[in-house]
């Protein structure tokens, strides 16, 4: 079948197509459906709203997109919509969800379940347009003031860019959390293959009271009106609210980690890697398998809840691992509070904009153990 918009054809029936990591987002937001998308353009993850603007999904299943005025009134938009209890989500790059801050803490103060995403670039600052990984701080500790946590996902392919937004989705109602989806500017703009996904349909109303309770604002009549805030003046309730939190992350913590594990079983060392550095990680294990080096690679792909006992108990096999980032060294000290000072923890990374190589990892790799 073919659909012809605005002398756009768009073929439904091939689904498997080639195309950038951006596109692949935007590809998985209009197949899951989603309700509503509300951003600013900002390199380089414009494409995602570009490809939702050129691919009009609101002449087919209903989909609003949105250019908003700034960063900052995307956010409030978003969490205005999340209210509705419908699937919504925006996406920014670095500096953007630093403007974003604010709101993401209001959203996750309201319990509300959205998608954000990061296609990160260089900083700090304005800093380059080019790709980084220095963002994991702000994702797994500072997404914004109070105690919260984002859920954060990391896709290492674009087949993974597409597949993580109707998981992100399950994942934020499953919890009434935020969950952002954490990529590198590298995942975002390269481009692979990808078979799509199924067409999911758009909830209505009354199945938003169905499947997600009556916490949502959906104009319907006959009940008591529902006041979403984050606001609560009150010491003592705030304090309860921050401890039912608690429990929910921890129950995050307990049910909801992932990650995979290449060539671990007989591992003497170990390298941990996310995103684009793992792909980059994986072909220096394989060099050095090839010289007879025991050394393997662990990809999380929940930053948060972070695979903190699965390196634990790897680390009891290990004479050290090497953590593979392109930044100054964030995410090795979740691996250090994970292994403590049982065996020797190293950082490897590139920054500003600059990514590694295969053959740079295995000299840092040799420098190291």
């Amino acid at each position: 079948m073919l659909i012809v918009i605005k002398k756009k054809i768009v073929d439904m029936e091939n689904d498997i197509k080639l195309m950038k990591g951006n596109e692949a987002i935007a590809y998985g937001a209009m197949r899951c459906g989603c309700d509503a998308y509300f951003g600013y353009p900002i390199t380089p993850q414009s494409e995602i709203m570009e490809t939702l603007m050129e691919q009009q999904p609101w002449e087919t299943t209903g989909m609003v997109v949105l250019q908003a005025e700034s960063e900052t009134a995307a956010i409030n938009m978003l969490y205005g919509a999340a209210g509705t209890g419908k699937r919504c989500m925006t996406s920014s790059s670095s500096p953007g969800i630093s403007l974003m801050s604010e709101g993401i803490s209001y959203i996750a103060g309201a319990e509300l379940p959205c998608l954000i995403v990061n296609i990160s670039r260089g900083g700090p600052g304005l800093g380059t347009i080019q790709p980084s990984q220095a963002d994991y701080f702000q994702a797994t500790k500072a997404a914004g003031h109070g105690d919260f946590h984002l859920i954060v996902l990391a896709p290492a392919s674009v087949q993974e860019m597409h597949d993580f937004v109707p998981l992100a989705f399950d994942l934020a109602f499953k919890y009434r959390n935020p969950v952002m989806l954490l990529a590198d500017g590298v995942v975002g703009q390269m481009m692979e293959k990808v078979q799509l996904l199924p067409q999911r349909p758009r909830w209505t109303n009354d199945e938003v009271l169905q499947t997600q309770g009556d916490w949502a604002i959906t104009g319907k009549k006959n009940r008591e009106r529902n006041i979403i805030t984050s606001l609560d003046l009150d010491p003592v309730g705030q304090d309860k609210f921050n401890r039912k939190l608690i429990e929910k992350y921890n129950t995050i913590r307990q049910n909801e980690v992932r990650y995979e594990e290449y060539l671990c079983d007989d591992a003497e060392y170990l390298m941990v890697g996310y995103g684009i550095s793992a792909r980059i990680a994986q072909k220096a294990v394989e060099n050095l398998r090839k010289e007879g080096v025991k050394v393997g690679l662990l990809r999380p792909i929940t930053l948060f809840p972070f695979p903190t006992q699965a390196i634990e108990k790897r680390a009891l096999q290990l004479k050290g691992i090497l953590s593979v980032e392109m930044s100054a060294g964030q995410m090795i000290e979740d691996i250090r509070l994970a292994v403590g000072k049982a065996i020797p923890v190293h950082h490897y990374g590139r920054m500003g904009g600059m990514i590694h190589n295969p053959t740079e990892v295995e000299e840092a790799f040799r420098g190291c153990f």
